[in-house]
This record gives C-alpha cells, sequence and structure tokens, in this order.
C-alpha cells in the first residue's frame, strides 16, 4: 500500500508539471544493427532478420532485471530453477547451450546448459539488445543453434566534459515490501562518464537486491529465494578518425540465500551460493581505406561459484560448517576467447569478410574431472554480393577444429535478400548449425543423496540444418506516419541433440547423451504502426517442437504446438510530456507427453500440458527537467504466480513431480527515479 500510495501522490505532481519536448522515437525498421554484419546496417538493408530493443525501450520498460524485459518477446520464454535460483531462455523452442549470449559480440562464459550470464548483467549499461533467431554458427561457431542475443554496451560520442547518471528504483514483489532493503525489489547506480579529446573513462558501481518471495512456500523457506548483486564495470577508450580501441573491465558478485527448514533437533541448516563474475575486454576497430577495414576482440573471464551451507542450532545460536557432499564446495571457470576479421569492399556489389577465432574454456572443482578444459578454434570467409540493385546474396563457410574432437566439420550457410518493390521485401536463408558439446557436459560429476549425474567424454556435436523466410512491407506514409509488417517461419532439424538421459551400463546413474532426431517450427506474425505519438506493435507466433513420444506411438502428431499473441503499445502526452506504454503477451498451453502405465504395466502415451498464461505490464515515464526523469508503473498485472502442471515429472534440470510450475511473484508497483547531467 505505502508503493501504491506513493505513486499515486507523485503521479498528481508529475501531471502538475510542465511538459518537455518528446525525446524522438525512431522505429525498428530505422535502426542500425551490428551483429552478424559485414558493416553496420540498418535493419531495413540486413541480409539476416534482426530485432532490436532500443535502450529507450529499455528506459519505457522500467526495469533493471534482462528476464522481465524480455519475458514480452514473442519467441522468448523463461523457466525458473527453485533450487538454483536460477532463470534459463528458450528461444524459438530451443533453450540452454543453444543460445548464444554475447555482450558486444564477445560470448560470455556461463557453468552449465542454464545461462547465468543473462541475469547478472547491469542494464543501466546497455545501449540496445539485438536478436538473431536461427543459426549464426557461421559468423559466431559454437552454440549459435537458435539464435544469438547481442547485448551491446553505451558507447557515447568522444568530445569534451563529463556525464553522471543515478538511478534509483523500489518495487514490490506481490505484496511484500519494505523500504530500501530485504522485502522488495531495490535497485541503485551511480556512473561517471569522462570525455577528454579523443579519451574516453568511464566508471559505474549499480546493486540489486531482491528480498525473495514468500510464494506456497512455508517459513522460514521461501519459494523464491533471496538474491543480493554487485555490478561494477570500468572502461577506457581511444578513438580517432580511423581507429577505436577500448579496454572495458566487469565485475559482478551475487549471493543467492537459501533458507532451509526447522527440523525436530531445534536446528536450521541454510545454504548461500555466492558467485564471482570477472570479464577483461579488450576490442579495437580500424579503418584503413573506405575498402579495408578490421575488427578484434580479446576477452578473458573467470567465473566461480561457491557453495557455503551451515546448520544453526535455534537454542544456543551456534552456527557450524556442515560436512554432507557437495555441501562445501566451488567451481571455477576460466576462458580466453580471441577474434579477428578483415573486411575489404572489392566494389559496390562485392563486400567480404575474412575472420579467425579461437574459444577455450578450463574449469575445475569438486565435481569436474581433473584437467578439464576444452578450446575450438576456427576460421570463416563470408561475402555480401549484389549482381542486380534489389538482390544480396551471402554466402559463407566456417571451418571448425577442436581439441577433443579430431573431425573438422565444415559449416556452410546461405542468406538471400530480394526488393521485390521499394516497399516489399523477401528474405530466405539456410545454415548448417552447430555446437561443441560443453565442459560440464564432458567433465561434470555429481553424487549426493538426490543426484548421481556423470560427463560424457564420447559425446558427438550437435548439428541441424535451418531453413527460414520472411516477407515484410514497409509503408512510409509520411514523417508521422509508418506501418511495418513480417510474415514467415522456420524450420529446424537437430542431430545428436544432447540431453540427460539414462548410463546403458549403469541405469541408476543419469549421464549426457546424444539423441538422434529433434525438430522445431515456428511461424511468425509481426506488426508495428506508428501514428504522430502513438505505436504500436502486434505479434503472433506458432512454435511446435518434436513429439518424442512419436517414435513409440507412431499414431501421434509429429510436433506438438504452442501459440504466442504479443502486443507492445506506447502513447506520448505532449501536453504533460508524458510516455504511457502497456507491455502484453500471451503464451498458450504447452503440450507434451508422457509415458504411463496401466494397470497391466503397458505404458501408453499420455499427454499433458503446462497452463496457459498472460504477462503485462503498465509504465509511466516523464521528464521533470532535462536531467531528471521518473518512471512507475504496474508490473504483471495478471498477477500470474503458478501455472498448473498436469504432467508427473516436473520440468528443467532440477524440475520435480509438482502439479504446478513457477512462472511469477504476483502483481507488483515500482517507481524509479534516473538523474542525467552533463557538464
Amino acid at each position: 500500500m505505502f508503493v501504491k500510495s506513493t505513486i499515486l501522490s507523485l503521479s498528481s505532481i508529475i501531471f502538475g508539471l510542465n511538459s518537455y519536448a518528446q525525446d524522438s522515437i525512431r522505429s525498428q525498421i530505422e535502426q542500425v544493427v551490428v551483429t552478424a554484419q559485414l558493416a553496420p546496417t540498418s535493419l531495413q538493408n540486413s541480409v539476416y532478420k534482426v530485432r532490436t530493443i532500443t535502450q529507450e525501450q529499455i528506459m519505457r520498460r522500467g526495469t533493471l532485471d534482462m528476464t522481465t524485459l524480455l519475458n514480452t518477446e514473442l519467441g522468448i520464454r523463461f523457466s525458473n530453477d527453485m533450487m538454483l535460483g536460477e532463470s534459463d531462455i528458450e528461444l524459438m523452442g530451443m533453450s540452454g547451450q543453444n543460445v548464444k549470449i554475447m555482450m558486444d559480440g564477445v560470448p560470455l562464459l556461463d557453468r552449465g546448459a542454464g545461462r547465468q550470464s543473462l541475469t547478472q548483467i547491469d542494464l543501466n549499461m546497455i545501449e540496445k539488445i539485438e536478436i538473431i533467431e536461427g543459426p549464426v554458427s557461421v559468423t559466431y561457431g559454437t552454440d549459435a543453434l537458435a539464435g544469438v542475443i547481442n547485448i551491446i554496451t553505451k558507447n557515447q560520442a568522444f568530445g569534451r566534459g563529463t556525464n553522471l547518471s543515478v538511478h534509483l528504483q523500489e518495487e514490490t514483489v506481490g505484496s511484500e515490501y519494505k523500504p530500501f532493503h530485504k522485502e522488495g525489489r531495490h535497485n541503485a547506480h551511480i556512473g561517471v562518464t569522462h570525455y577528454l579529446d579523443n579519451w574516453q573513462f568511464n566508471a559505474n558501481v549499480s546493486r540489486n537486491n531482491f528480498g525473495g518471495w514468500q510464494g506456497s512456500a512455508t517459513l522460514p523457506q521461501l519459494q523464491w529465494q533471496p538474491k543480493d548483486q554487485w555490478l561494477a564495470s570500468g572502461k577506457i577508450g581511444y578513438a580517432n578518425a580511423k581507429h577505436q580501441t577500448w579496454y572495458r573491465f566487469d565485475y559482478t558478485n551475487e549471493d543467492l540465500y537459501t533458507p532451509g527448514a526447522f527440523n525436530q533437533n531445534n536446528t536450521v541448516v541454510n545454504k548461500n551460493f555466492i558467485s564471482n563474475r570477472y570479464n577483461n575486454m579488450l576490442q579495437s576497430n580500424w579503418k584503413f581505406s573506405d575498402r579495408l577495414t578490421a575488427n578484434g576482440s580479446l576477452s578473458f573471464q573467470k567465473y566461480d561459484r561457491s557453495t557455503l551451507t551451515k546448520r544453526t542450532n535455534l537454542v544456543t545460536n551456534e552456527t557450524v560448517l556442515t560436512t554432507g557432499s557437495g555441501e562445501q564446495d566451488i567451481v571455477k571457470f576460466n576462458s580466453l576467447f580471441f577474434r579477428g576479421t578483415v573486411q575489404y569492399k572489392f566494389s559496390e556489389q562485392i563486400h567480404t569478410q575474412l575472420g579467425v577465432e579461437y574459444d577455450g574454456e578450463s574449469g575445475s572443482g569438486d565435481r569436474l574431472e581433473n584437467n578439464a578444459s576444452v578450446a575450438e578454434y576456427a576460421t570463416f570467409f563470408t561475402a555480401e554480393i549484389q549482381p542486380i540493385s534489389r538482390l544480396n546474396i551471402r554466402p559463407g563457410v566456417r571451418f571448425i577444429g577442436n581439441t577433443v574432437f579430431r573431425s573438422l566439420p565444415v559449416i556452410p550457410s546461405l542468406n538471400l535478400k530480394y526488393g521485390i518493390t521499394d516497399q516489399m521485401t523477401w528474405r530466405a536463408a539456410y545454415a548448417r548449425g552447430f555446437r561443441s558439446p560443453a565442459l560440464r557436459e564432458l567433465y561434470f560429476q555429481f553424487f549426493d543423496a538426490n543426484h548421481s549425474i556423470n560427463g560424457n567424454t564420447n559425446l558427438r556435436p550437435e548439428n541441424s540444418n535451418s531453413f527460414n523466410s520472411y516477407f515484410s512491407y514497409e509503408n512510409r506514409i509520411n514523417e508521422n506516419k509508418r506501418f511495418y509488417t513480417s510474415l514467415g517461419g522456420t524450420y529446424n532439424v537437430f542431430r545428436d541433440m544432447i540431453e540427460i538421459g539414462f548410463d546403458s551400463d549403469n541405469p541408476s546413474i543419469n549421464t549426457y547423451l546424444n539423441i538422434a532426431r529433434f525438430k522445431t517450427a515456428t511461424m511468425l506474425w509481426e506488426n508495428m504502426f506508428h501514428y504522430k505519438g502513438f505505436q504500436a506493435g502486434l505479434g503472433f507466433s506458432y512454435i511446435g517442437r518434436m513429439n518424442m513420444a512419436k517414435e513409440t506411438d507412431p499414431s501421434l502428431s509429429e510436433f506438438l504446438w504452442s501459440p504466442e499473441i504479443n502486443s507492445n503499445l506506447s502513447y506520448y502526452f505532449a501536453p504533460w510530456g508524458l510516455n504511457t506504454s502497456l507491455f502484453f503477451k500471451y503464451s498458450g498451453r504447452r503440450p507434451r507427453f508422457e509415458f504411463r502405465n496401466e494397470t497391466s504395466g503397458t505404458p501408453i502415451a499420455t499427454q499433458v500440458f503446462v497452463n496457459a498464461f498472460t504477462m503485462s505490464d503498465i509504465t509511466f515515464d516523464k521528464k521533470l527537467s532535462q536531467s531528471l526523469r521518473v518512471n512507475a508503473g504496474v508490473r504483471n498485472l495478471f498477477d500470474v504466480k503458478d501455472l498448473r502442471n498436469t504432467g508427473t515429472v516436473g520440468e528443467g534440470a532440477h524440475g520435480s513431480a509438482s502439479s504446478t510450475v513457477p512462472m511469477g511473484n504476483g502483481r507488483s508497483y515500482f517507481i524509479g527515479l534516473q538523474l542525467n547531467m552533463n557538464k
């Protein structure tokens, strides 16, 4: 109630203030994209179909949480691991290792199939996000079967002066809230950037504090675990007309607290999962001439996660470390990455790129085999050819070597873009996808009372054949009125997909196995309309995943389909200088099959499902002055919490038999202030 009344009071003050000039709002089709491009290119001219989320959209959304930012995007869905306190992303029916997460084109280090890195990013530092659906394996190599999410950090123009940014935001978690600490979400950020001619210096510190959520758990346990994050970064850059180089350092500390249940001995066992992430990144761009350019990226990353388990006597308040298997554990991962590319433009019709890449990863810990390491090295070539004015052809090929596998895969791709008219465009692509087994899948060992998992050094790489085709139509009626629509789909056939299954030599042990075949298919329809201060987006997707039960029961359908509908609406009230936005996404029922034994003992395929749900936020954003901005809103309007699950087996790596799947923590309210000063 405190936050709700505060929002209402602040809104009445805001509406009485002078209006300000509207920020320029650029449509998706005018955005410049860099992911998988030979040179920065407009969305309209890109051979790839790229989706962007701009800084203005991030600010209007009013969130510092990547899962909240992306959960209303078509084809994206998150699953929550309540045991580990982590979320994993799914893109167009594929999840985990098959979605490549990058920052400024450099892959982020993760300890397993889940994408922990996605929830350990400071959104205050993001300029925009670019998403490509489907394999981009020629350019980005392993893990890019389902697509890539490239998070592009801010890189302001050079000059003279100093910029100070401060951001404070408070948010309830359902009905739970305490100011600035414990219950609720509490975010604070401060950043300073100094410009001196050709030099740029930047330093940032942020804190994200989540107090947990009671949900359906019994005290002192919580359904959603408390999480405290500290994020720091620094950047130094130099640029002139022909060259730009910058070094960036990022550090994240995360403490996830899991309170245990009381027991008969008047003791309680609590756990802390403490993560540290270090990222050193050096990048450079060179322009030798109008025809010849070069780019280089060098990154060294470290990630460690400690498990700290304590038993507390509630009578004496004595606390001791426990001694059970895996209860005091630390696992460490290191990654060294280099990519270098040279681009040469022979003419306006032929633009080429030659690149080399090295990506090495090593790990240590009680649950990893000694000297666990894997490295991949590659060279790739791609070109963009324009034989006639309306046709762009982009062939590509990548040659891959690996320290674990002796085979040398050849990964081809072919993208086409044809301008049927000045307003209508057709894109089509074929790409071979490829993913090497991850370090965890090869060398991980975990045995305790609840787990029996062995890595498998005999795994084969995953590969896929992917096809997509899209028609798009754009009508720029005038400066105030624009319309865009896109209709298309994808079809993917995966072979040797890696999943957890039973060890054939010992069925009591789980291990990583290659599944012979898997398929996905999607249909996607996206629309955008701009009229003066009004923007509207409406999209529909229909995602099919292969029904694995069909191999046992041929009478079943080959695909299991689920629909999605999303809409993003925004309107600028010029007299008040107020921007109001509505974000909406309906995710349809998710079907699957389980085999259940009849009374006769014969297993039969039974269809089960996870219920449909709707995520929706409404936000209000206003500039109080040239340097001060306020936003407020309501998140999760439909009060989504747990979804009904009719299956007897849970989803996810740590899923268990449950009648519900956790998806949200109820309707929440937030308010934030952002100060941005230049001197």
